[in-house]
């Protein structure tokens, strides 16, 4: 009974956004000892502001650092605010040329509104990262904060899944194909007087009798055709199919009784080439008068 399938897909919503802080008379305010603050902006549907202090000595914070500015991310607080997860990176920007420095990134972190402003992280810019290079050119030290506001999951429409139809192998059918044609053969075979051409890597894949007849050491030598001997033309090609096809070829233009005699000679042909598998292909092959191949059958093996 057929069963329907759907599926539907739930993604985090962000929003991200961009801030650039251009420190103009980057000296004079150092000295200053001040902790400067941004103009306020917008990220996400919420207000945010960037708080610097370029000489972190003259702050009591236990981010306090000689060798470092400290830049501190803050949401500002609003009566409507909730919890805003968000995460940031920061970067020094060379004005010249465009290209930037990431110094610090923060992992999502949730900020909780509360009375006044509230922060969640901070983070120091070691003063060799922009003293004495193109990022601090004219006295002009560039920060660049780029936010990244999630906004929770996101459930798309629902949708049938498609059903991917894998095709039934189609292996034995170019193997039959190659057998028709015999493109790229290398070994022939004399057997009843008809030759047959095949491929030496095929037959000896499939037969250990093959493999150590056509490469071990007891592997015909010379040029010419290899002689089969007591095993009819129709079942040797029999054979040849069932090792090429898994499968043995259509039989309803022979009579019974040559049927019969062919399928003995292909049993005979499955032990002498160890093709274990074709013996209960053989027994149980189609042929409109089946049963009279195996009263003639048995009939030849009583003699024999």
């Amino acid at each position: 009974m057929p069963t329907s399938r759907t599926v539907s897909t739930i993604t985090a919503q962000t929003e991200q956004g961009t801030h650039v802080v251009r420190i103009l008379g980057f000296s004079q305010l150092r000295r200053m000892k001040e902790v400067i603050n941004s103009y306020k902006f917008s990220v996400g549907g919420h207000e945010w502001f960037i708080k610097l202090v370029l000489d972190s000595c003259s702050t009591a914070s236990a981010f306090s650092h000689p060798d470092c500015i400290i830049a501190v991310l803050l949401l500002k607080s609003q009566a409507q605010t909730k919890e805003v997860q968000a995460s940031f990176e920061l970067k020094l920007v060379d004005l010249a040329s465009g290209s930037s420095l990431s110094v610090h990134k923060v992992a999502p972190s949730l900020f909780r509104p509360g009375y006044g402003d509230t922060t969640v992280t901070c983070c120091q810019i070691k003063n060799d990262l922009f003293e004495a290079t193109p990022y601090l050119q004219d006295d002009c030290l560039t920060i660049e904060f780029s936010i990244t506001v999630f906004k929770g999951p996101l459930s798309s429409e629902t949708k049938s899944l498609p059903r991917i139809r894998v095709p039934p192998s189609d292996i034995a059918a170019d193997f039959g194909n190659l057998l028709e044609t015999m493109e790229g053969a290398d070994v022939t075979f004399s057997v009843g007087g008809q030759e047959f051409t095949a491929h030496r890597i095929v037959l000896a894949t499939r037969s250990p009798v093959f493999r150590a007849q056509l490469y071990g050491p007891i592997r015909e030598g010379g040029t010419g055709p290899i002689v089969i001997e007591d095993v009819q033309p129709d079942a040797f090609r029999a054979l040849l199919c069932f090792i090429y096809t898994d499968s043995l070829p259509p039989s309803d233009d022979l009579q019974p009784d040559d049927y019969a005699e062919m399928i003995c000679h292909l049993l005979v042909a499955a032990d002498r080439y160890a093709m274990e598998r074709l013996k209960p292909k053989a027994h149980v092959s189609k042929h409109p008068l089946r049963e009279s191949y195996r009263a003639g059958c048995s009939n030849h093996a009583g003699s024999s």
